[in-house]
Parts: structure tokens; sequence; C-alpha cells
């Protein structure tokens, strides 16, 4: 099977990874997918991603589906280094392949320009026209017209928090600075139009390639505010170099006034996330995330 072959057939691949025709290299993926580089006969390579056993539960319907509609749709745009979908597949995902390098700060540079370029791109809409995923958990893309605030609150924070009050994993204090945040979100500000976002972009799905490009994997895609992307850049130690990445972003395309104070509001989505996803041990961080959200609400309102 060579790459012609497989773009010509792409339902046969799940039948020569079953009869092992094509050599497969496993590389490190994460808790809910299984990772491979396949080496075709003409020497080319693809990256699959499919169903972990680990994960407990078989592959929600559309999960492959929603994650190659996300990379067609950023790829779309022209603006940042998005892998080619070469196959999508109920029970797999087959990407180009992207020789993975190391950080630079003219890498850095580059990729701020590029997000911006993609962020200007637009949505028709917050959310997006296929069903949404966020890791294993399903997330609701159905369109709205916005303001943002108001579709942030219904389909990103409450959702979770939810999830996360239910499960036990969000209690006392964190969660209820979380609720006040959801309820008062129309104060916080920042509302602009839509952008065409990742929706996922902590610093793991972040890919630095050997051709010192910035690529980007395992998207949320949709039409969202961008200045989630960049807060979720920060989250869990920071990609690197992320000063380089917001200097050039904000030189391409500035930012909003305030929106240093707005990060954390824009992290609570991923942090909620993980408690629903993994319980209490995300708790204090929600808590902190909340309550600078809140006072950084209260500053913007003193500079303005």
């Amino acid at each position: 099977m060579d790459l012609a072959y497989l773009r010509a057939h792409p339902e046969h691949l799940p039948t020569f990874l079953t009869h092992q025709r094509i050599r497969e290299t496993p590389v490190s993926g994460g808790d809910i997918c299984a990772a491979s580089r396949l080496t075709l006969d003409d020497g080319h390579s693809v990256f699959t991603k499919t169903w972990s056993e680990t994960a407990g539960r078989p592959v929600p319907d559309g999960f492959f589906a929603t994650e190659a509609a996300g990379l067609r749709w950023l790829r779309e745009a022209g603006a940042v280094a998005v892998p080619e979908v070469v196959v999508a597949l109920p029970e797999l995902l087959a990407l180009d392949w992207v020789e993975p390098g190391e950080p630079t700060s003219e890498a850095a540079e580059r990729f701020g320009r590029e997000l911006a370029a993609l962020h200007r791109a637009g949505a028709p809409a917050f959310g997006a026209e296929w069903p949404g995923f966020i890791g294993a958990l399903p997330q609701d893309n159905t369109p709205g017209p916005g303001p943002w605030s108001d579709w942030f609150a219904r389909r990103r924070l409450l959702p979770y928090f939810r999830m996360s009050v239910d499960n036990g994993a969000l209690t006392g204090v964190p969660a209820a600075l979380a609720e006040k945040v959801i309820e008062r979100i129309g104060e916080l500000g920042g509302d602009e139009p839509p952008a065409r976002i990742h929706g996922d972009l902590w610093p793991g799905n972040l890919l630095w390639g050997a051709d010192d490009r910035v690529w980007l994997v395992d998207p949320a895609a949709h039409g969202g505010h961008r200045e989630t992307d960049l807060a979720q850049l920060a989250l869990f130690g920071g990609a690197p170099h992320l000063d380089r990445i917001l200097a050039a972003y904000d030189e391409t395309w500035p930012l909003a006034d305030g929106w240093r104070e707005r990060v954390p509001l824009h992290q609570l989505h991923l942090l909620l996330v993980h408690t629903a996803l993994f319980g209490a041990a995300y708790r204090d961080a929600v808590g902190t995330a909340a309550r600078a959200a809140l006072r950084g609400a209260g500053r913007a309102t003193v500079d303005r």
C-alpha cells in the first residue's frame, strides 16, 4: 500500500493493519487513543489514531469524524500548519506524518502570526456544524449568534460545571465561585464576533515540527473567542516561548483591552472539563481561576 492507493481506498486501511501488511511503529498517544506511525511501501508515513482499549467503552459515534471535520476546517483557512486528513473512518483517523522537532523562538513568532490569521478567518456563528467532543466528553456545538458570553456560559461552562458537581469533584467554595462566574459572565466583558479557533489549545496540542513550524493537532474546533485559544496556551506549564507567541499575535492582530484579566475566564472551560473527567484533583484550580476571573472583571471596570 502506497499513499496513492491509500487515498483511493481509505476503507482498506483497517484490513491491511489487521493482517500486518504495513510497518507499524507505536508512538506516544494519550489515555483516550492509541497512536502509531505507519510506513507505506513508497516510504511515506502517516500518523494513525484508534480508540484505546483502556478507555473502558466503545468509541463514541462520530468521534473521529468530528476531529477530521475540525482539522479540515482549520486547514481550509490556509493560515496555520494543520496535518492533512488522509483517512477518516468510524474506528480510526490517519493524518499526514509531521516530523517532530524542537521548539524555537522563530517558530513561536511565526506561529503567533499564523494563529492570528487563523482566528481572523472567522466563523459563521459560535459553535459548529458538526457534533463536538472535548477529550472523551461530548461538547455542545449547537451554533448560536451570540453574544459570546451567553453562548460560552451555556455551551462551554455550565455543562461541565454540572458534571463536576454531580460527580462530587466540585464542592464548597470552588463550586460557588464557578457558579458565580457563570451567573455574572455578562458583566465580565470581552465580547467579540466568532473567530475560527482550535478550541483545545493546551500546550500538548502543539506539535513543534522539524520544519520549524508549529502544527495544530487534536482540535475541538468551532467558532469561538480568540482569547480562548490564547488563554489555553498558558495552561499546564504554558507553551514554549509563550511570550514570543503572544507578542507576535498581538502585533499581527491587536488584542482588546483587558484581555490579560480575562485569561482565567477562558481557562475555566478546560479546567471544568478536567474536574468532569478526572475528579477533585483539579478542584482548587477551578476555584483559583474563577476567583481570578471575578477579580479581573473588577480591575477591568476600574481601568475603564
